[in-house]
């Protein structure tokens, strides 16, 4: 198993997690080709949208352009886009054993909503159950990055939640590290502040280990 470890992500659901600017854009690239070398078929989807309606969605959530949206409006819009995700695009992949690789998720909303926003956990987890049907990522890859680091690699034209300032997206980062600490077995953390092929080759060798530890297991329910 261990020379083709990544059979085993066959039918799987992961999703990149991490603070903007923390290069999970490079990484899923580098995943996809990776993936495409060995024949290894997978979906790539991003939140928000992914989804004709979950796009319109992601266009309101990131517009600067509307002013202050209220957190728990903002984080039942992430729901929403989530869900049409779930049932359009996810769930028929997986059924069809097709690894899925979703560019955030529930992890994300806890994150930016929660600890930074100030939604407590438990609302989230809740709506979360109702709009993804409990169908949770079998593995989280959080790209940990310093917030300094991870500003400085902000795009100048920032959309509304990159633009909302370093102590926010600081909180952001510990929102992340608080979850990797209470639920350690479904994380894989990585050094994202290293340089792009370290960051992969932290990446590959950390799905390797979990992939031949989990060659046997179920999917999450």
């Amino acid at each position: 198993m261990s020379d083709r470890w990544w059979n085993n992500l066959r039918g799987k659901f992961l999703a990149f997690e991490g603070p903007d600017g923390s290069g999970k854009s490079t990484q899923i690239a580098r995943l996809e080709k990776f993936c495409k070398d060995k024949n290894l078929e997978m979906l790539t989807v991003r939140e928000p949208g992914g989804t004709a309606i979950g796009e319109r969605v992601r266009d309101v959530l990131l517009d600067t352009r509307h002013g202050e949206m209220n957190v728990r409006c903002e984080m039942l819009l992430y729901m929403a886009s989530r869900a049409q995700l779930m049932k359009e695009r996810i769930e028929p992949a997986l059924r069809d054993g097709i690894f899925v690789l979703s560019d955030r998720f529930v992890a994300s909303t806890l994150a930016y909503q929660g600890t930074a926003g100030g939604l407590p956990p438990s609302e989230i987890r809740a709506v979360a159950e109702v709009a993804i049907g409990g169908r949770w990522p079998d593995l989280n890859v959080l790209f940990d990055v310093d917030t300094t680091i991870a500003m400085g690699r902000i795009h100048p034209l920032m959309d509304r939640m990159e633009g909302k300032g370093a102590e926010f997206h600081a909180r952001v980062r510990q929102g992340y590290l608080r979850q990797a600490q209470q639920k350690p077995n479904d994380f894989l953390v990585v050094d994202a502040g290293k340089s792009p092929d370290e960051v992969f080759a932290q990446l590959t060798s950390g799905l390797q280990l979990w992939c031949v530890n989990n060659a046997t297991c179920a999917p999450q329910k």
